[in-house]
């Protein structure tokens, strides 16, 4: 061990130039790193997981888990590097939630559980729903629709154009509509003109869902051209709802309008969004997916409602920020940016004031920025973000303790010398020899110190799961300082 760190202090003074080439290209790649690293306000420390949700209305809960919730179960029983399978069981709903192990990604899991998926024997019209890439902070941006009109009229411009348009954003997993009231329409059968016409309710559904499409016809050709056939069916207004044939007595046709009132009507609301003084709104979650960054997805998400707000919806109708992720991340980086230039001002005033010499002080107080730029270079390559967590638990003294004892120690030689031939004579002489000296000396005593740092921190990079995630950012940006030792002299 002493060969080698007396090797790695002469090459340091040997290739003086490589040394310097080598720092700068730290710089380099450590300032690009950290602005393509993702800034978080809070790590999703969550493993992978996929959700199944699966509706059946009408059904109690004892029903859910027999019929769709265990069949679900035991098919996932069988997904390679599962760590768990979850279920909740409610009134008409069914919810699955399979984790994975540490090392999984989610086309790894997604593939599994589709593959599986397909043999799982449902009731007839139950179809589980694979939730999208997601994670538990994923939720970034929330926003409000201001109009005038009816909250009916807002959720279909939520449903059918806002929700398509911010689904298109690069990162963005999910839109997710609260409040207003669905429209719907209505067929109000009456019971005595059915019995007039010997027809029941269900003469009057079939025959609207078998009105309800389009058919495919034949090919006539004319003059050498095709012309394709087709029957138009799909329903367009409330009058081809009520012109639907049910059936004919005595030659004449029975149509809807005979025996019932069509009109627009809202499915039964199970609940309410209200902002201030208006108790009937729309509200949008926009969610994104699972490992995006935050900062860019919201800047696309911005300029995309910009577009919506100015080319797509009409003038009455806006959309209106309610929550934005980017004010805390906002805060969090000023936070972190003050505490780390208030540590490094500090940490730097201090180291001054026991040197007394401002050489020194520059030389210790540069590992600083150094060992910050490594730390982000090393996050960006592990894919790991930089939050609260990873930048507030920096050390700024085990950092430099190994640069102050080396710099210190060469300080003293070089002064007891200077005072020792006088300062024409030190002047004079070559110093390069008692650097490598002394610095071999101080290099084993700060690498073995260095070595103890890491050694005591090796347990916690054993850490698994959440808790391995949620600890393993910060011990990185402790060991990582290490390279100091090979720039030092």
């Amino acid at each position: 061990m002493n060969k080698f760190v007396k090797s790695l202090v002469a090459f340091s003074l040997k290739n003086k130039f490589f040394t310097f080439f080598v720092t700068g290209l730290l710089v380099v790649v450590g300032t690009w790193s950290y602005l393509q690293t993702p800034l978080e306000a809070f790590p999703d420390v969550t493993n992978t997981q996929i959700i199944l949700v699966t509706q059946w209305n009408g059904r109690s809960a004892e029903e859910m888990e027999r019929f769709v919730s265990i069949p679900i179960e035991v098919a996932m029983n069988s997904v390679q590097k599962k760590s768990s399978v979850r279920s909740i069981s409610m009134f008409g709903l069914s919810v699955i939630k399979i984790i994975f192990e540490d090392d999984v990604d989610d086309f790894f899991a997604r593939q599994q559980v589709n593959n599986l998926l397909r043999n799982v024997n449902l009731p007839e019209g139950v179809t589980p729903d694979v939730q999208p890439p997601y994670g538990p902070t994923g939720e970034i941006f929330r926003y409000t629709l201001k109009s005038n009109r009816p909250s009916s009229e807002l959720l279909v411009w939520q449903d059918w154009v806002i929700d398509r348009q911010l689904r298109t954003v690069p990162g963005v997993a999910d839109v997710v509509s609260f409040g207003g009231a669905r429209r719907v329409y209505e067929v109000s059968v009456n019971p005595d003109h059915l019995a007039d016409f010997s027809l029941t309710p269900l003469d009057v559904y079939r025959a609207l869902t078998a009105a309800n499409k389009n058919v495919g016809g034949d090919v006539i050709e004319k003059n050498g051209q095709a012309f394709v056939v087709r029957g138009m069916g799909l329903f367009q207004n409330l009058e081809d709802i009520e012109n639907v044939l049910i059936s004919s007595r005595n030659g004449v046709p029975v149509l809807v309008k005979h025996v019932a009132d069509v009109r627009i009507g809202t499915l039964p609301r199970v609940g309410q969004v209200g902002l201030d003084e208006n108790d009937d709104m729309v509200e949008g979650i926009v969610v994104m997916r699972k490992g995006e960054n935050p900062s860019r997805v919201l800047a696309a998400l911005k300029e995309k409602i910009l577009e919506i707000n100015q080319k797509v919806l009409p003038s009455d109708v806006q959309m209106e920020t309610f929550y934005d992720r980017d004010r805390l991340m906002t805060y969090c980086r000023e936070t972190v940016l003050t505490n780390l230039t208030e540590g490094i001002l500090f940490v730097t005033f201090i180291v001054f004031v026991f040197m007394l010499d401002w050489r020194s002080t520059v030389i210790v107080s540069v590992i600083i920025p150094l060992s910050l730029l490594f730390a982000f270079m090393c996050l960006r390559f592990m894919g790991m973000s930089a939050n609260l967590l990873s930048m507030g638990a920096i050390d700024f003294g085990i950092i430099i303790d190994g640069a102050v004892v080396m710099v210190e120690g060469l300080f003293v030689l070089l002064a007891h010398k200077a005072h020792q031939v006088g300062m024409p004579q030190f002047n004079r002489l070559s110093k390069l020899g008692m650097i490598k000296k002394t610095g071999t000396e101080l290099g084993k005593a700060v690498f073995f110190s260095k070595l103890i740092i890491i050694t005591s921190l090796i347990p916690i990079f054993s850490f698994e799961k959440v808790e391995g995630k949620l600890f393993l950012h910060w011990p990185t940006l402790w060991v990582l300082p290490c390279w100091e030792l090979s720039f030092l002299p």
